[in-house]
């Protein structure tokens, strides 16, 4: 038994276990909070205090099934790969950082989990040692010690309160609570990739697939929105509309975006950036239950729809081009299976799991009273998601096709067997779900043009990816002829640019300017030559007194008796 198959049913076990218990505590209201006392020396005790509820045990219950099939999926995905066992205790490291901050109803050990999700992520995305992912390194683990700090600070600020348990904070509003939500939001923001922290998120992609599922369905990326359900309570006590349109911008950048990309592991991430500004806006509006259930749902298919991406890309000799792939379902039937079930439960198919999360979201949005820009922008979102995902489905699965000659069309028996559980929750799972979190269920009144909107709109996104999939970018249509417009829609806004280039262009002259100034310039003259030059002035001098010089000896003989005389 391999060490992969042995951690596969161990995650496995514990998965389906708290899951299970995560659900009766849901169906008996239960909460158990526990207090772990490490070490007790006189009256000083180190406690670590986790906390199961049945919001924390459903998480972990996801995060582990997930990553059960995501390790043994790698056994397969790894197994040309030299340092393989490296790769899967890293993968485990991320797991148990995760568990960490699912667990912690204190700042300080949601800090122990945070970090070890940023250090664990950096060392997995520059896993492949390239020029590329060493910068996409960087920017990742540069953006989320952002969050690090701005949850250092709010351990500072809730010291004034006697204990960092925010749960005993969460109902009580005090002077500084404010300054607390800002923080929060903030570190949830650099780790859920909101706008202006959203370009790491595509960049993140130079990491293995697997990693990329595990990633982008159920640990790094959802931290953020697990840490704002959490302080929910304590949020809603403030205005959020700024926050609230952020996250929809996030949304609908990242589908615009998604819909002029050819990077087929890019497209995938910048769906789950839509996502995930889908949970905020829900979060921000004031329903932290219907986002966790849309972000238990989206884990499952998202990633199915990674491992589904790992195994065409392996199969194209690790060409991740859309435009080289192409009549996929003749050469990979079950994939394709399993790539379409992800795709149409993303999209928001009646009756698959994305369905029931992403139709009561649309439908609390549509019973609020927020004003029109919001409701359109979030409509054209959905339609959005819809449309990058049929044009991904027209690249790869239909008739169009790519001519790509290197292609070595092999269905891997243990990277078919670990799609299974994730179809199964991608078909099943919201349904569940839906009636498990919600057994009864909230009255929505509304018009039938409103109730049928999502249906429309889905409709249409479906039918505008499928002419964006025939249309060339250099076409006159909607101006695209302009290279600004479609520069400007597929690389996020210019995020990257101004995220990156624009911080460190201005510095990095300033600081070659102080480099030449201090360093090459009287700073190295005075600092670090000036030894040097005092003994290469002893070393002339006496040089020039040993040089036989008789006029020389008398004129300092005479003038040092002179001396003698005056003292």
């Amino acid at each position: 038994m391999s060490m992969y198959s042995y951690w596969f049913f161990v995650n496995f076990t514990f998965g389906v276990l708290f899951f299970a218990t995560g659900l009766y505590f849901l169906s008996m209201d239960y909460m158990v909070f526990m207090d772990w006392e490490i070490l007790s020396i006189n009256s000083c005790a180190i406690t670590m205090t986790l906390l199961f509820d049945w919001i924390s045990l459903l998480f972990m219950g996801g995060v582990m099934l997930i990553s059960s099939m995501v390790i043994y999926y790698s056994d397969d995905y790894m197994v040309s790969d030299d340092n393989s066992v490296r790769f899967l205790i890293l993968v485990l490291l991320f797991i148990l950082s995760m568990m960490f901050m699912i667990i912690s109803p204190n700042l300080i050990s949601i800090l122990l989990g945070w970090d070890g999700l940023g250090l664990v992520s950096y060392c997995l995305v520059v896993y492949f040692q390239n020029y590329k992912s060493y910068s996409s390194g960087m920017l990742t683990v540069l953006t989320n010690r952002i969050g690090d700090v701005a949850i250092l600070l709010g351990i500072a600020w809730l010291l004034n309160n006697g204990s960092w348990h925010y749960l005993y904070y969460n109902f009580y509003f005090f002077s500084w609570s404010y300054t607390l939500c800002l923080l929060i939001i903030l570190a949830a923001f650099t780790s859920s990739a909101q706008i202006p922290f959203s370009s790491w998120l595509p960049a993140a992609m130079a990491a293995p697939t697997p990693v990329s599922a595990l990633v982008h369905s159920s640990t790094l990326v959802t931290a953020g929105v697990y840490l704002l359900i959490r302080f929910s309570d304590l949020l809603f006590q403030f205005n959020l509309s700024f926050f609230l349109l952020l996250s929809m911008l996030t949304m609908f950048m990242s589908g615009l975006g998604a819909n002029f990309e050819y990077d087929l592991k890019k497209i995938i991430a910048l769906s789950t950036l839509s996502q995930l500004g889908l949970m905020m806006s829900i979060l921000f509006m004031g329903y932290p239950i219907i986002s966790f259930f849309h972000l238990l749902t989206h884990a499952f298919f998202k990633a199915l729809l990674f491992l589904c991406a790992g195994l065409i890309i392996h199969c194209m000799k690790d060409s991740q081009d859309i435009r080289h792939m192409g009549v996929l379902v003749t050469h990979l039937p079950y994939t394709s299976t399993c790539f379409g079930i992800a795709n149409l439960s993303l999209c928001g198919l009646p009756f698959l799991s994305g369905f029931y999360s992403k139709d009561m979201s649309l439908e609390f949005l549509s019973m609020n009273h927020f004003n029109l820009f919001i409701y359109i922008l979030f409509y054209l979102s959905v339609g959005l998601t819809v449309s990058y995902s049929m044009r991904l489905v027209y690249y790869c699965m239909s008739s169009y096709s790519g001519l790509f000659s290197c292609c070595c069309y092999h269905e891997s028996l243990i990277m078919m067997r670990s799609m299974i559980v994730l179809v199964f929750m991608g078909i099943f799972g919201g349904s569940m779900l839906s009636w498990l979190l919600f057994p009864f269920p909230d009255m929505l009144t509304m018009p039938l043009e409103c109730k049928l909107m999502p249906l429309v709109i889905v409709v249409l996104g479906g039918w505008v990816g499928y002419e964006l999939s025939f249309m060339s970018l250099t076409e006159h249509i909607f101006g695209l002829k302009s290279n600004l417009i479609t520069s400007f829609l597929g690389t996020m806004w210019f995020m990257p640019n101004f995220s990156t280039y624009m911080f460190y262009s201005k510095s990095f002259v300033l600081s070659g300017s102080y480099e030449n100034f201090l360093d090459m310039g009287w700073g190295e003259y005075i600092v670090s030559n000036i030894m040097g030059y005092y003994f290469l002035f002893l070393s002339k001098l006496n040089l020039f007194y040993q040089n036989n010089n008789l006029k020389l000896f008398f004129s300092v003989f005479i003038l040092m008796t002179f001396l003698f005389i005056i003292i």
